[in-house]
C-alpha cells in the first residue's frame, strides 16, 4: 500500500468484486456471440488469404536481402537501448527529450499522461518505434507495386490494431474512467459491443452517432418537394421552387447508390439541393432503391435505363424540356459518364446540355487504397458471395471504407464506445455514413471487374451497354469536374485523367478537404477553398503547378460556369415550376419511401 493511500473498505471491495463478476459475464456473452458468427465467408476468406500471401512474400523478400535484415535488427537494438537509457535518466530526475513523437495529426496520444507519466511515455515510444520500423521495413522490400501496396495496407491495419490506446491497461484515459466508475464503463462498453456486433454483417460496424437524434424527412433530407415518378429502381424527386423565375433547362442530380442521396440534403445550412433551388434551378433528384436479393440481376445497363434515362423522360413529361443539365457524384458520376457516352453513340447526346462530375472516377488506373480489396483472389471471393446472396451487404462496404481511415473511423469509436463506455454524440454526417444500402450482385460485380480491375471504361468500345459500344472520347457534351485534394476514395490525380477524355469543353476544379467535406461545402462557411486552371496539361501534377488557389466554396464557381456558358441561360428564364403542375402527378411528399428503406428491412432481419 502506498503511503497516504487509504485501504479500501469491505463494502468497496465487495462492490469491485460485483463489478468484476458483471464484466466477466458480459465478456463470456460476447465471446459466445463471436463464436456463433464465425461462419466461413468467401469474401472474408479471400482477404485473409491475400493477407497471408502478402506477408509470406514480404518474409521471402526480407530473407533474400540479408543486409536489409541485419540493418533492421541493428536499428531495433539501437532504438531499444536508447529508450532504456532515456528511461533510466528520467527516473533519475533528468529532463529527457522523447526519442520519437507522434506524427502531426495523430490524435491517439493527446492525453497529457502520454508525455507526463514515464510509464505511458515509455509505452508510447515503444509503440511508435515499432510503427516506424514496420513502415521502413515495408518500404524497403523488393516487391511488385500492387503487392507492396496491399502489404503496406495490411501491415498498417495490424500495427494500428496493436496501438496501446486500444487496450484498457495501456490507455490512461480508459484507466481513469475505469477507476472513477468502478468498471461500469467496461460493462456498458461490452453491452454496446454486443449490440453493434449483432447489427453488423462481416467485420464490426461501430456506432458512430446517436441514431435516435435523426429522422429522414424530419431533421435531415427536409428540402420541400415531391416524388413525381418511380420505377423498381428509382424515385424521382422534384423540389419546390423558391424563386419566381427559373432556368429553362432543368437540373437532374444523380447521387451514388452506395449510401443514400441525402448527403446532398443533410441540413438547411449545408444542403446543396436547397442552394441549387435558391439559385433558380428546377431541381430533380434520383433517390435510389435499397436493393435486396430480388434485384440481384439488375445490371449496369439497367441502372442507366431505369435511372438517368428514365428520369430524363419523366422530366420531359413534367416540364416539356427535352434536355437537362446533369450533375453527378462519385459512382453516380461513373454512371453519368457511361450514360452520356451511350446517348452520344445513339445520336441522342443533346439530351444532356452539360454534365458535372463530383469526385468521379472514369480512368481507374490508380483507384487508391480501395484497390487493396480488389486483387484477383479477393474479387473472386466477393463475386462468389454475391452470386450466392444476390447482393453485397452495404454494411460490409461501409466497414471496408472505414478501414481506409481506420484510426479516425474505427478505432477512435472503438475506444470511446467500448472502453470508455461513452454514448456517441449526434452528428448528421455520421448518421448518413451508417445508413447504408446494398449493392445488386450483377451490377456491382460487373462494376468491380470491368471498371476497377480491367479499366475498360477508358478503352474505345471497351464497354458495351444494351448492345451499344461506348467511347468517352466521342463525348462533346461540356463537362465540369470537381475533385477534392484529400479524397481517399476517388483520388483527385486519378479523377483528373477522366477530364482528359471528352472531346467537348472541359473545366477541372480541385476543391480542398476530402470526398464529402470538399463537396458539401456551402459558401457561407467560407472554408477549404479551391484551385482553378484554364489549361488541361497531360498530368495532374502539371495542372496543380499552374493552378491558382481561390477562397471559399466551389459552388458559386460552378454556378458562374453553368450560367456564363449558357447551359443554364439567365436570358431564358421561365415561371417557376411546381411539382405536379406538368403531366406527372405527385406520388408522395419528399423524401419518399425509397430513401427510408433500411438494410434490415430489405433483408427481412428482425
Amino acid at each position: 500500500m502506498q503511503p497516504g493511500v487509504e485501504a479500501p473498505t469491505q463494502a468497496e471491495l465487495e462492490a469491485w468484486n460485483a463489478q468484476l463478476r458483471e464484466i466477466g459475464e458480459e465478456y463470456r456473452a460476447l465471446m459466445g456471440d463471436l463464436l456463433e458468427r464465425m461462419v466461413p465467408s468467401d469474401a472474408a476468406d479471400s482477404v485473409y488469404g491475400d493477407m497471408r500471401d502478402s506477408f509470406q512474400a514480404a518474409a521471402e523478400s526480407l530473407m533474400g536481402n540479408p543486409p536489409q535484415l541485419w540493418q533492421t535488427q541493428a536499428r531495433l537494438m539501437q532504438d531499444q537501448f536508447q529508450l532504456w537509457q532515456n528511461g533510466l535518466r528520467a527516473m533519475a530526475g533528468e529532463s529527457v527529450e522523447p526519442l520519437v513523437t507522434p506524427e502531426k495529426g495523430d490524435r491517439r496520444f493527446k492525453d497529457e499522461a502520454w508525455t507526463q507519466d514515464p510509464y505511458y511515455l515509455a509505452i508510447m515510444q515503444q509503440y511508435l518505434l515499432f510503427q516506424r520500423l514496420v513502415e521502413e521495413l515495408v518500404d524497403g522490400l523488393d516487391l511488385p507495386a500492387g503487392q507492396k501496396q496491399r502489404l503496406g495496407f495490411y501491415a498498417r491495419q495490424l500495427v494500428n490494431a496493436m496501438a496501446p490506446t486500444n487496450f484498457v491497461t495501456t490507455n490512461p484515459e480508459v484507466m481513469r474512467r475505469t477507476q472513477e466508475t468502478r468498471g461500469q464503463n467496461l460493462i456498458d462498453g461490452l453491452a454496446r459491443l454486443r449490440e453493434d456486433l449483432a447489427n453488423s454483417a462481416e467485420g464490426l460496424n461501430v456506432t458512430m452517432t446517436d441514431r435516435s437524434a435523426f429522422e429522414v424527412g424530419r431533421n435531415i433530407a427536409v428540402t420541400p418537394g415531391a416524388v413525381v415518378y418511380e420505377n423498381e429502381l428509382i424515385q424521382l424527386i422534384q423540389y419546390t421552387p423558391t424563386t419566381e423565375q427559373v432556368f429553362k433547362t432543368p437540373l437532374l442530380v444523380m447521387p451514388p447508390w452506395i449510401n443514400k442521396y441525402y448527403i446532398l440534403d443533410l441540413r438547411e445550412d449545408n444542403s446543396l439541393v436547397k442552394w441549387l433551388v435558391e439559385q433558380g434551378h428546377t431541381v430533380f433528384l434520383i433517390s435510389w432503391r435499397n436493393p435486396g436479393p430480388e434485384q440481384r440481376d439488375l445490371t449496369w445497363a439497367d441502372y442507366m435505363q431505369l435511372g438517368p434515362i428514365a428520369a430524363m423522360g419523366a422530366i420531359e413529361q413534367a416540364t416539356g424540356e427535352k434536355s437537362v443539365n446533369l450533375m453527378s457524384y462519385c459512382v453516380g458520376g461513373t454512371l453519368a459518364a457511361s450514360t452520356v457516352a451511350y446517348l452520344t453513340s445513339t445520336r441522342r447526346g443533346r439530351k444532356v446540355k452539360s454534365v458535372t462530375y463530383m469526385t468521379t472516377l472514369q480512368d481507374f488506373r490508380d483507384p487508391g487504397e480501395i484497390g487493396v480489396f480488389l486483387s484477383e483472389p479477393v474479387l473472386q471471393g466477393i463475386e462468389a458471395k454475391m452470386e450466392r446472396d444476390g447482393y453485397l451487404d452495404g454494411r460490409v462496404m461501409a466497414f471496408s471504407f472505414n478501414l481506409l481511415r481506420e484510426n479516425d473511423l474505427f478505432w477512435s469509436f472503438y475506444i470511446s464506445n467500448y472502453l470508455k463506455g461513452d454514448v456517441p454524440a449526434p452528428f448528421d454526417l455520421l448518421y448518413w455514413n451508417t445508413d447504408g444500402t446494398n449493392l445488386p450482385a450483377a451490377t456491382h460485380g460487373w462494376y468491380l471487374r470491368h471498371m476497377y480491375m480491367e479499366n475498360r471504361l477508358v478503352e474505345p468500345g471497351g464497354i458495351e451497354l444494351d448492345g451499344v459500344k461506348i467511347d468517352l472520347r466521342k463525348v462533346s457534351t461540356p463537362s465540369y469536374f470537381i475533385s477534392t485534394r484529400e479524397d481517399h476514395i476517388a483520388k483527385w490525380n486519378s479523377t483528373y485523367y477522366g477530364a482528359l477524355l471528352p472531346k467537348g469543353p472541359v473545366t477541372f476544379v480541385l476543391g480542398g478537404s476530402g470526398h464529402i467535406a470538399g463537396i458539401v461545402n456551402p459558401p457561407h462557411k467560407n472554408k477549404y477553398g479551391y484551385w482553378t486552371n484554364d489549361e488541361l496539361p497531360e498530368t495532374p501534377e502539371q495542372w496543380l503547378e499552374g493552378a491558382q488557389q481561390q477562397e471559399g466554396s466551389w459552388w458559386p464557381h460552378w454556378q458562374a460556369w453553368i450560367t456564363g456558358n449558357g447551359y443554364a441561360d439567365p436570358e431564358k428564364m421561365v415561371p417557376a415550376r411546381q411539382p405536379g403542375e406538368g403531366e406527372l402527378d405527385i406520388l408522395e411528399p419528399a423524401p419518399g419511401r425509397y430513401v427510408r428503406m433500411t438494410i434490415p428491412e430489405v433483408l427481412g432481419e428482425q
